[in-house]
Parts: structure tokens; sequence; C-alpha cells
């Protein structure tokens, strides 16, 4: 067993990409990517609080996405990007403990802003006549807390674990990031209780959520496939498939990191379906949810008709 050091020594992460025309071109298309994202929910957090009529319940929630997946891709990709160009991979103790706490905050807080979402659409589509009740500001603002909170106390029971367990003399993450799972193969200790803990966790944040919104997106097929419209089917087809779609590529990759054993694990792999839950996904939910949505992109149009006073 290497000797070991609690506190003070820095980490290292050894990160995504390879210093070569490869890596660099990979650069360039995730700092777009990151752009991107940025731009996207920026935007829609600054039209719902902009334009009244996108004051309801399932704006509010996909503001609050927006607001998650802001902060969620800046969480990761800064430090990333200025690794891969200065070519200092170290980052402080601290700071690996702030990135790991606001990353599991952040992601356990959207997996039930998901969920809620997915909930709207279910009462919206199956019940409509009950909406206005199911789906009150009191409920979307609720809705909102437990998502925050859940996913603050769980970020701080694996962030305090995490940094409080000894670590061998090597500090090297062969991660992107300060992610929990990659750390502990750095522990100076056996950590098979603490990897327990971790399927539980996962098991509460992703797979149940996912059940409950494959559930939810089971009904709307069903209530969509009984409508008489087909254009009207088809449009709910569409989106919902496109739901679907987001949903999939931010919780399978997670779910299917998280659950596995550690003697099942490959770093690669790992960094690999890491890139969907930390930089796509971000990307794609406010293409998926909101910029395709007629009333954002006319929300959109009056917001650039009053700056520029002219039609769009």
């Amino acid at each position: 067993m290497e000797n070991y050091t609690q506190l003070s020594t820095d980490f290292t992460l050894l990160g995504l990409l390879p210093t070569s025309k490869i890596g660099l071109f990979l650069f360039i298309i995730i700092v777009l990517i990151f752009l991107m994202a940025l731009i996207g929910n920026l935007s829609m957090i600054l039209l719902i609080l902009l334009d009244n009529h996108l004051h309801t319940p399932m704006y509010f929630l996909l503001s609050q996405l927006s607001l998650v997946d802001l902060n969620y891709i800046s969480t990761i990709v800064p430090k990333m990007a200025y690794n891969f160009l200065f070519g200092n991979k170290s980052i402080s103790f601290i700071g690996c403990g702030v990135q790991s706490f606001f990353f599991l905050t952040l992601a356990g807080a959207e997996t039930l802003l998901l969920t809620s979402m997915a909930y709207d659409r279910y009462v919206a589509i199956c019940f409509p006549l009950h909406y206005p009740i199911r789906m009150n500001k009191n409920t979307c603002v609720m809705m909102i807390i437990v998502s925050w909170l859940m996913g603050s106390i769980n970020s701080c029971a694996h962030t305090a674990y995490a940094f409080h367990i000894p670590y061998c003399q090597s500090r090297a993450i062969n991660h992107f990031f300060c992610d929990v799972p990659a750390m502990l193969t750095l522990a100076c200790m056996d950590t098979w209780v603490y990897e327990y803990t971790v399927f539980v966790s996962t098991t509460l944040f992703l797979v149940f959520p996912f059940i409950g919104i494959t559930f939810s997106y089971g009904r709307v097929f069903l209530t969509v496939y009984r409508m008489p419209s087909s254009e009207g089917r088809k449009k709910a087809y569409s989106t919902c498939s496109a739901h679907l779609t987001v949903v999939t590529l931010f919780y399978a990759p997670f779910a299917y990191t998280y659950l596995r054993s550690r003697s099942y694990r490959s770093p690669t792999e790992d960094k690999i379906l890491a890139v969907f839950y930390t930089i796509i996904t971000p990307m794609l939910n406010p293409v998926i949810y909101s910029l395709r949505n007629k009333e954002v992109m006319g929300a959109l149009r009056k917001i650039i008709h009053k700056i520029f006073s002219v039609e769009v």
C-alpha cells in the first residue's frame, strides 16, 4: 500500500482530448457546443422572463432546466478547456471538491426536473381539464424546490465522503472532471460500502425517475394515438419522441456508468459516456424542449421586433 496524505495535495485531471490535431479538432467542436448551450439556455431564461405568455408551469419548469443546464455545462467545460489549452492539468483539492459538489447537485436537480416536465406533459395531454388544478403554481414551485433540495442533499453526502477518505500518493484522476467514482480508484482503503451507496443513489435518482418518465410518455402516446386529428397526432408524436431522445441521452449513459461495479468499468469508456450527460445534453435541451416550440419562437420574434423596431 502506498503512503498517503489526506489533504493539501492537488489532483491532476488526465483529461479527455489527446494533444494532437485530432484533439484540437475535438476541442473546437466541444467549445462550439458549449457556446451553443450557453446561448440557447440563456435565451430561454430571458424569453420566459420577458414574455408574459410564457409564464405558465411548463415554461417555468423549462426556465429552471435551462438554469441548471447553463450552470451544469459551465461547471465542466471551462476547466477542461483551460487544462487543454495551457497544458496545466492540476486542480486544487478545494477546487475539485467544489466542482464535484456542483456537478452532483446540478445532475440530481436535472434528473428530477426532467421527471417533473414529463409529468407536466402527461397531465396536459391525458387530463387537460385537470391541468390547472394538478399543475398549479404551488405544485410547480414545490417540484422545483424538491429538485434542488434533493440534488443538494445527495451531493453533500457524496462529496463529503469522497473528500474525507485517504488518497494514495498518485493523485492522477483519469477523467476530465472530478467525478467521484473515478477518484475512488485512487483511495487507499476499501470503498465497497460507498460503491453500494452509489448504486442505491443512482437507482433513486436515475432508474426510478426514468421509469416514471417512460410510463408518463407511454400514457401520452396512447392518448395521442386515440386523437381524431392526424395532424395533432403527428405533432404530439414528434414532440414527445424528441423529448424521450434527450432524456435517454442523459439517463442511459449516466445510469450505465454509475450502476456498474469498479471491476467492469473502463476509464476511456466512462469519459466518452460522460460527454453525453455533461456536454451534449445541456446543448440539446433548449433546442428540443424549447426552440422548436411555436410559442417560444413567437416570443423570440416579438422580442427581436421590439429591439430592432422592424417586423421579423
